[in-house]
């Protein structure tokens, strides 16, 4: 059974970090490239940063570069993102995806429940 579960979202004030994990499970991880989305109230989900499978090549969207990080432990089958400089309008619902790169898993897509994260005084 698949499963991504994330955790380490939560409130913080406006500046502050946190750091999200996604944990996957059921699936051949390593051969799975890993992205981050959000979804904002009110808004459509979108795209916050991309891992490929090993690891080798990252992307982020503008609105965060500079600011987040993303990473993996392909042993731990772990994806993480690191948030810093928090703003209030990074407040939104994060996503923890999955997409199978390779033979038959290519272009499987998998999703997370989502982890609330709240940027607020």
């Amino acid at each position: 059974q698949v499963q991504l579960v994330e955790s380490g979202g939560g409130l913080v004030q406006p500046g502050g970090s946190l750091r999200l994990s996604c944990a996957a499970s059921g699936f051949t991880f390593s051969t799975y490239a890993m992205s981050w989305y959000r979804q904002a109230p009110g808004k459509e989900r979108e795209l916050v940063s991309h891992i490929s499978s090993a690891g080798g090549s990252t992307s982020y969207a503008d609105s965060v570069k500079g600011r987040f990080t993303i990473s993996r432990d392909n042993a731990k089958h772990t994806v993480y993102l690191q948030m810093a400089t928090l703003e209030p309008e990074d407040t939104a619902v994060y996503y923890c995806h999955a997409r199978g790169m390779y033979g038959g898993a290519t272009g499987q897509r998998y999703w997370g429940q989502g982890t609330q994260v709240t940027v607020s005084s």
